[in-house]
């Protein structure tokens, strides 16, 4: 049945989606992300350009599905497993750096001119960054799994949580003051009487009904994504119905499902949906700025962006030279996190829908994001050479030596030479170090892995701990008297070889003036040739020597 009153409804949200694609594509060109130009379409969907947002009721639903979808996932990520798993580093330098961007950051709100309620709701938006943002573009740099990368994600779950509990916090705030007027306590006896009954419920479904219900269901992968989404939306309503408001029931449905073997294909069936549906919320966001007046606020965003991008880096880099590490190891990190979260522009928004702050202050914080965010991603991606610009001034914050990357990368033996040095200790590297020590030689391995590292010392051989792409590290092996150094990472895992940039460590060993064999490891051999151009003088191929010996063997087994 044809419903001619949903026509014009159909039409608008069909070209607001081709809208936001059109220009998600120019943005992809431009190599930003899609958050920023889905704003974008917002703004010129919106009243004061092209008018098209008619529908407001029917977008403002989209978008609170798609923020109990949101939660709901980042509640799948918080088991008991990944919060134990958080290194003191990350949780130190990830809450150090939210206490003191806040703090500062309420500072310069205030300055500005902007109201205690505004100034907080502001000072603590600039404390989170975005985490699909930077793993996205580590991700393409190849270095998720470089040391500054794994403290920059330690420091973005920090985050995460920190921001949820926030949410949780305002959500309840408001709901137990909505209505109530001076009630006083008495107020929130139903809030916290109906946040027993929905934990209990969740303790209840974890304890004995999670595990076998979600057995049945994985059967069909289609039923997986219904039963997700209508989980994360019944308890979205069971929790604004209780008065919690539906924030937090979302996150509560993904903790329910956080500790089940399922969790991570829930995630990932999920992920193209909660895309879909956010952007909705950004559209509404756009659509919902007051371009006539934001005029007034483009001189303090530019004031609350210019500390995001230089303030935030430099907070995270002087918190992690205190710890120990070195200046290049804490600039990186730090420059990742120079921008704001898809979160601080929901929890700004939780603040307009509960009264306590007003329009201006989310339009300020939505500037302040878009500025942030189109510029932080040409900061990440050349991260590298703004270190060399900084460094002479970097150096004064460094310790001599870095205590936290040096105090467990010593030999076990100090002054001790060696014949071979490993970069990479995974099975690979860990095959080549103990064949080689069983052919009399001595061998140190080089990785920042701690668990590749107790493995390795685990087989009776020495180990630094640090990032063979770091030049400084390089400069301070015991290369004396090494016949070769060998990296036994192939191009694109991990930050020793990054695929849009040639190995650094090949120019940091020519730099030093090391004369021994370089070895090289690759996916396939006709990779050598750059390689070669680069400085090294012999390719492994893992896969294709395998292979081949593998046919040898073959063959002598079969009598040929």
């Amino acid at each position: 049945m044809h419903d001619a009153s949903l026509a014009p409804v159909f039409f608008e949200i069909a070209v607001l989606v081709l809208m936001a694609a059109g220009l998600g594509l120019a943005g992809l060109m431009l190599r930003q992300p899609l958050v920023v130009a889905f704003i974008a379409a917002g703004v010129l969907a919106g009243p004061d350009v092209l008018g098209l947002v008619r529908s407001e009721a029917f977008i403002g639903l989209l978008s609170q599905i798609s923020i109990a979808v949101l939660l709901f996932l980042v509640g799948l990520k918080l088991d008991v497993t990944l919060i134990r798993s958080l290194g003191a580093v990350a949780v130190v330098a990830g809450v150090g750096q939210m206490v003191f961007t806040a703090g500062f950051g309420l500072a310069l709100a205030l300055a500005l001119g902007l109201e205690w309620a505004s100034a907080l709701y502001v000072a603590l938006a600039l404390a989170f960054s975005s985490t699909i943002i930077i793993v996205k573009l580590l991700s393409d740099k190849h270095e998720i799994d470089a040391l500054h990368g794994r403290i920059a994600l330690g420091i973005l779950i920090v985050q995460d949580i920190a921001v949820v509990l926030a949410m949780v916090v305002v959500s309840a705030i408001g709901a137990g003051s909505e209505g109530h007027g001076d009630a006083g306590g008495a107020a929130f006896v139903p809030l916290l009487l109906g946040g027993a009954g929905m934990l209990a419920v969740v303790w209840v479904f974890i304890r004995w009904l999670a595990a076998p219900l979600l057995g049945l269901i994985a059967r069909s992968p289609e039923l997986v994504v219904i039963f997700a989404v209508g989980w994360a939306a019944g308890f979205a309503a069971m929790a604004d119905a209780a008065g919690l408001g539906q924030e937090l029931g979302g996150l509560a449905a993904g903790v329910s499902l956080a500790s089940t073997p399922f969790r991570d294909a829930i995630g990932a069936r999920l992920a193209p949906l909660r895309d879909f549906l956010l952007l909705f919320f950004f559209l509404s966001l756009g659509a919902g700025l007051d371009l006539q007046g934001l005029g007034d606020q483009v001189l303090p965003a530019l004031a609350l962006a210019g500390f995001v991008l230089v303030g935030k880096p430099a907070i995270v880099t002087a918190i992690m030279a205190a710890l120990g590490y070195r200046a290049r190891t804490g600039f990186l990190a730090g420059i990742t996190l120079g921008q704001i979260s898809e979160f601080s522009l929901i929890f700004v928004a939780m603040g307009v829908g509960l009264g306590h702050v007003d329009e201006e202050a989310a339009a300020l914080v939505t500037l302040v994001g878009l500025i942030t965010i189109a510029l932080s991603v040409y900061a990440i991606q050349h991260a590298h050479a703004l270190h060399r610009v900084a460094e002479p001034l970097l150096r004064r914050l460094e310790r001599r030596p870095p205590e936290a990357e040096t105090s467990g990368d010593s030999p076990d033996r100090p002054g001790e030479v060696y014949d071979f040095v490993i970069l990479g200790l995974g099975r690979y590297g860990c095959r080549l170090g103990t064949g080689l020590k069983a052919r009399g030689f001595r061998v140190l391995g080089v990785d920042f892995d701690p668990e590749a590292l107790r493995t390795w010392r685990g087989h009776g051989m020495d180990a630094h701990f640090g990032d063979a792409t770091d030049p400084e590290f390089v400069a301070h092996l015991p290369l004396r008297g090494v016949r070769a150094v060998i990296s036994a990472v192939p191009p694109g895992r991990g930050a020793l070889s990054d695929a849009d940039r040639h190995p650094a460590f090949l120019h940091a060993l020519r730099a030093i003036g090391f004369d021994g064999q370089i070895a090289v490891t690759v996916n396939h051999r006709d990779e050598a040739d750059a390689f070669r151009a680069l400085g090294a003088t012999l390719i492994l191929a893992p896969f294709e020597d395998a292979a081949e010996r593998a046919a040898q063997r073959i063959a002598e087994g079969c009598g040929f």
